[in-house]
């Protein structure tokens, strides 16, 4: 009987920790996205859609809780005194391919004001190298995403 309830109690903590972690990791890569758009100074409503697009794509989530974690990441980022604490999480938990996906967004961000800052590209180079995207894989992004902007 108490290794049912212990294992009733293991896997009910199980699912709730990955679902903490999985909140955490959205949250991260939410203000991550959410500090690119602000980066140039200005919040244009094209740089606000694509990060909302980004996120919505990325974590697959209702617009309801797309909209809730945009606020928390918000708060976060007000909070946060560098980077570390969100590209910790995303080198923790994100295979290579996830990584390259999220400097995508980045460079995609970046330009959705159809202008890319000297601030926004510096920001896309410290991401890339923080959660370990070589720089042949950051250029690649980078082209991919201007090349997807001229078609």
């Amino acid at each position: 009987m108490l290794e049912k309830i212990k294992q009733f109690f293991d896997d009910n903590l199980s699912v709730a920790q990955e679902k903490e972690s999985e909140h955490q990791l959205q949250l991260a890569t939410t203000a991550l996205f959410i500090e690119m758009m602000l980066q140039d100074g200005k919040q244009h409503k094209n740089e606000i859609e694509a990060v909302k697009k980004a996120i919505k794509i990325h974590f697959n989530i209702s617009a309801h809780e797309l909209d809730e974690l945009f606020l928390l990441a918000e708060h976060e980022l007000k909070l946060a005194t560098d980077y570390y604490q969100f590209t910790q999480l995303i080198n923790n938990n994100f295979s290579q391919t996830q990584k390259i996906k999220i400097i995508e967004n980045l460079w995609t961000i970046a330009y959705a004001d159809s202008h890319l800052d000297d601030l926004e590209e510096h920001m896309v180079r410290k991401i890339a190298d923080l959660i370990h995207v070589p720089h042949m894989q950051f250029i690649k992004a980078k082209v991919k995403i201007q090349n997807g902007k001229n078609n």
